[in-house]
């Protein structure tokens, strides 16, 4: 019955409402009236197949700490989580974990990833209670705490939230029809319970984040139809922090005080206005607010990378302020969230700068370590006090579970989010690459036609994105292809070799056209260095997607102590830091671009590997001196005499590539 619900749904939109055929996919699970349609669909968890450096980094994970945290977190993710029906943690943890596990086994077609993944999801299948509630069951009274763990709240509806997540990407991969009946029956016992029982009332976490619930309810809604769904939607709504308002008021502008607003909160929040958007596309507040959002946040607490001062709350945009490794993730997702429902290319291109400028430099290069908060200017990893708000627990030095171990478990959505996000598709029944890498998919078009699309590049290093139709049968349908705001007046784009005169309209090239097997797309997007301004007048380099920081050695030690099971390692450099760049270079744009010899690295994102460089002149700020284990106070406007300036060539590489750097720097004002 479920499967004849899904296909009238998907192939019948006027079920719901008279609707053009061209209004929305008509091959995927899309949204249904009266919630609005959408330019950009999700595919099936599974149909895009990663490669080059993006594979890499999947098989890292799975080698690392992704595949292995049920035994190397396992006071927490083994046995014993109540996730799994066990008496120990029963929060967040675990869910975390799957969110991002089940996406990587799947993007991978890894038997044993998959084989973890399972008796988590059975359990959660199997163990629903007869009023819909599913979860970890409240512990009995007088039961001895296990050190480590966090049995209580179990009823937070925070962490259903996450299991939904999960539940839905195994969907997506399996049609598991038992998840579409353990929604359907949750979702009425939320709708009872909420009404004496409202998000916040076990802690605030669900009540800041209840737009992870309200997004699966909305997507349950276009595959059963179920009226009651869009009742629940306007409950959890009401419920939630109205993130609409906090976007627009001005109160982030504040920082006297900082506005007390939690990092990972607000990166969770963009997404708010704009999901509950769907069934209101008539409140254009809803619509813009995620966009005035982060125009404010990068004005008051932004950082070149893309992230903004928070640790944990707000902390201005001095870049000596730290970012949390949960921040980018759930940044990441809520910009994959706005992107296809929106078509607005902004998030693309915010979406690249996180993937590629900030996650890289937040883990090992062998996945088996995290750091809790980053810094834009870092010249020293040290277990020490640091100016954060939340200065416990080491947060700046690479380890398993320093820091707070939510980004322990959280970290892991990061990359097979990135990758199930490279292609949707599209209302008019074609496909889009609106994000870029090297991958393949899968997918169905025009009639139901299955066609395979190969794309070869070494993105975000190389300025060329090749697509080549390798399989299928031959179909007319358009390609959407996404031009990024930096290349938006120099991009080029052939088929079959012939130069194609289209527009981008709202940087969203369509190649629409007769698509046999052989058919090759060449999009070219020439990078150009750019500067930009921030704290104190600091200037930020960038380059395409990438933002370019000074290159430092690294001396990695690695610490053990009694209160840690797993070593961490502190790092530092001996070489110097405190360069300032002179205005003439800045205003003359004398940065000379080299690129490595050989092939891209499909581990890029290390000193050793980086592939590009960037040189310029620069000069020794000798006020600029360390302080408390960071740069000291950052010169707002050094000023030398001509005869005094002493320049040097100096070395910037990728952000990525690099643990020690300098990514903001003082401008000279040479007299």
């Amino acid at each position: 019955m479920r499967q004849f619900i899904l296909l009238l749904v998907i192939c019948l939109p006027c079920w719901l409402g008279a609707q053009s055929s061209t209004d929305r996919n008509q091959h995927y699970i899309t949204n249904q009236p009266p919630l609005v349609a959408t330019p950009y669909t999700a595919l099936p968890l599974g149909a895009i197949k990663p490669h080059g450096w993006l594979r890499r980094m999947l098989e890292l994970q799975r080698d690392g700490m992704t595949g292995h945290l049920d035994s190397l977190y396992a006071l927490v993710i083994g046995p014993t989580n109540g996730w799994l029906g066990g008496e120990g943690d029963g929060w967040e943890r675990g869910p975390y974990w799957l969110d991002g596990l089940t996406p990587l086994a799947y993007l991978l077609d890894d038997e044993d990833l998959k084989a973890k993944v399972q008796p988590w999801i059975e359990w959660s299948l199997e163990n629903q209670r007869a009023d819909g509630y599913f979860g970890p069951e409240p512990l009995p009274e007088g039961y001895e705490h296990i050190p480590g763990t966090q049995q209580e709240p179990r009823r937070d509806w925070w962490p259903r939230m996450v299991m939904l997540k999960v539940l839905q990407q195994y969907y997506l991969a399996t049609e598991d029809e038992r998840v579409i009946d353990l929604m359907t029956d949750y979702f009425k016992y939320q709708q009872r319970e909420l009404q004496n029982t409202e998000l916040g009332h076990y802690t605030f976490w669900a009540n800041r984040r209840g737009a992870d619930n309200l997004a699966v309810v909305y997507w349950l809604y276009n595959i059963t139809g179920d009226d009651f769904l869009l009742e629940l939607g306007e409950t959890l709504h009401a419920q939630t922090f109205d993130w609409t308002t906090v976007f627009t008021d001005g109160r982030i502008a504040v920082t006297n005080p900082l506005p007390n607003l939690h990092c990972v909160n607000i990166a969770q929040g963009l997404k708010a206005p704009v999901v509950y958007w769907q069934n209101h596309a008539e409140r254009d507040d809803h619509r813009n607010a995620p966009r005035a959002g982060l125009d404010v946040l990068r004005e008051v607490h932004g950082f070149v990378n893309g992230m903004f001062g928070a640790d944990e709350r707000l902390h201005g945009n001095d870049p000596t302020q730290g970012s949390e490794f949960c921040t980018a993730a759930e940044m990441m997702f809520s910009l994959e969230t706005m992107l296809p429902i929106t078509g607005d290319m902004y998030y693309g291109d915010y979406l690249e700068k996180v993937t590629f400028n900030v996650v890289p430099t937040q883990h090992s290069d062998d996945w088996m370590r995290k750091q809790y908060f980053q810094q834009v200017n870092q010249i020293d990893v040290m277990g020490g006090e640091y100016n954060f708000f939340d200065n416990d627990d080491q947060r700046l030095v690479y380890g398993v579970e320093t820091g707070y171990t939510c980004c322990t478990t959280n970290m892991h959505q990061s990359y097979p989010k990135y990758v199930q996000n490279l292609w949707y598709a599209t209302a008019d029944n074609g496909l889009a690459a609106l994000v870029y890498g090297a991958s393949e998919v899968t997918a169905r078009v025009a009639d139901g036609r299955e066609v395979t699309f190969t794309e070869t590049t070494d993105y975000p290093f190389e300025e060329t994105i090749r697509f080549e139709l390798t399989g299928g049968e031959a179909a007319s349908f358009p390609l959407h292809l996404r031009i990024p705001e930096w290349a938006a007046e120099t991009w080029t784009v052939t088929v079959n070799g012939e130069a194609q005169r289209v527009e981008a309209t709202d940087r969203v090239v369509v190649l629409d056209r007769d698509w046999t097997v052989g058919d090759r797309v060449e999009l070219q997007l020439p990078m150009t260095v750019r500067t930009s301004r921030w704290f104190q007048q600091s200037v930020g380099v960038e380059r395409g997607p990438l933002v370019y920081a000074l290159k430092l050695s690294e001396n990695w030690t690695e610490r053990n102590t009694e209160r840690w099971p797993h070593s961490w390692y502190e790092v530092t450099t001996d070489e110097a830091w405190n360069y300032g760049i002179p205005w003439s270079e800045v205003e003359q744009n004398n940065f000379v671009v080299e690129v490595a010899d050989g092939p891209v690295s499909d581990m890029p994102w290390n000193l050793e590997n980086a592939p590009l460089r960037i040189r310029v002149k620069a000069a020794r700020v000798e006020e600029w001196q360390p302080y408390d284990h960071r740069t000291g106070p950052l010169p707002s406007h050094p000023r030398m005499a001509r005869d005094e300036l002493a320049t040097e060539d100096i070395t910037l590489i990728p952000y990525g590539c690099t643990t020690m750097r300098i990514a903001q720097f003082p401008v000279i004002d040479v007299r």
